[in-house]
């Protein structure tokens, strides 16, 4: 059993090039030595690009490989993935329709210690602006493993968001469905937790009447599961800029009284390093956070 996501990716990863002799893995230097550690390069040589620290140079011959039959699974830390090389992922593969699976590592906070330059909470939204792609968030090693697998298994364009903040347990996720996590009365309000959010969102809403669903797909939208809890009040807890999937909850409720609060990575500069979970309070993000909000939500005085 992987101890971190990042063990999931590498198990993962190496049944997927023992089953798909179109799999291959691009790399700009970041992952390489975990790679080497598991033998793999050294047992698929010809199935591993390292590009160096050319970010926009790995999406590029990523999407050559991609239009030629290969599979490249693109893997880099969150902001060196997605913000570095954005244009080379709007026009090599979304502008060509062509398909990859991008695996991101260090999301939410996890390298607090080195700065602002290893934060990418604007990742998902970046992405939401490119059509058709798949956007998996995983919250337990065991979930990332079951999420990889089913990006590898697609060929489209799907973005895996890799952290080392991690639920205690797994939970039966199934790819493009949101899990309900707890039932509270019918028409309560509706709490939905994304990611390594659900474990604090649990804990915050431990004496409340309410619903909890757990994403782990955030696009596409589950809007069915959500339209069948009947709410009327819905409380978003993401683990990346505030609001990033508030359109598709409206859009999915577009047609019911609803009120929604959106709770996420707050769109300021924190100029201070710290740990992780010093960020995550500071966004309110911890459980006490999460709970403070949703009561002025759900009971205004």
């Amino acid at each position: 059993m992987p101890s971190t996501m990042r063990d999931a990716f590498i198990d993962t990863i190496g049944l997927m090039l023992e089953t798909d002799p179109d799999a291959v893995v691009v790399l700009a230097d970041i992952g390489v030595s975990q790679f080497k550690a598991a033998g793999l390069i050294e047992r698929y040589p010809d199935r591993f690009i390292n590009c160096g620290i050319r970010e926009q140079l790995m999406v590029g011959v990523a999407a050559g490989l991609a239009k030629e039959g290969f599979r490249p699974i693109i893997h880099s830390y969150t902001p060196f993935l997605i913000e570095r090389p954005f244009e080379q992922i709007k026009i090599d593969f979304a502008h060509l329709g062509l398909g990859g699976v991008f695996v991101s590592v260090g999301a939410l906070f996890d390298a607090a210690s080195s700065g602002r330059t290893h934060q990418a909470p604007e990742d998902v939204g970046l992405l939401k602006l490119l059509p058709e792609f798949e956007m998996y968030v995983p919250g337990h090693p065991d979930e990332a493993s079951v999420l990889l697998r089913a990006a590898g298994s697609s060929n489209g364009r799907v973005y895996v968001r890799l952290t080392e903040d991690s639920n205690s347990l797994a939970r039966p996720i199934e790819p493009g469905k949101m899990h309900v996590e707890r039932r509270g009365p019918v028409g309560s309000p509706v709490v939905i937790a994304v990611g390594p959010m659900l474990d604090r969102v649990l804990d915050a809403v431990s004496d409340l009447a309410v619903t909890v669903l757990y994403a782990t797909t955030v696009m596409p939208f589950d809007s069915w599961t959500l339209r069948d809890t009947m709410a009327t009040e819905i409380v978003l807890v993401e683990p990346y800029l505030i609001g990033t999937s508030s359109s598709e909850i409206s859009g999915a409720l577009h047609d019911r009284p609803h009120r929604l609060l959106a709770l996420g990575v707050r769109n300021t500069e924190l100029r201070h390093y710290g740990t992780p979970e010093d960020h995550i309070k500071a966004h309110g993000l911890d459980s006490d956070g999460i709970l403070k909000s949703i009561s002025r939500f759900l009971y205004p005085s």
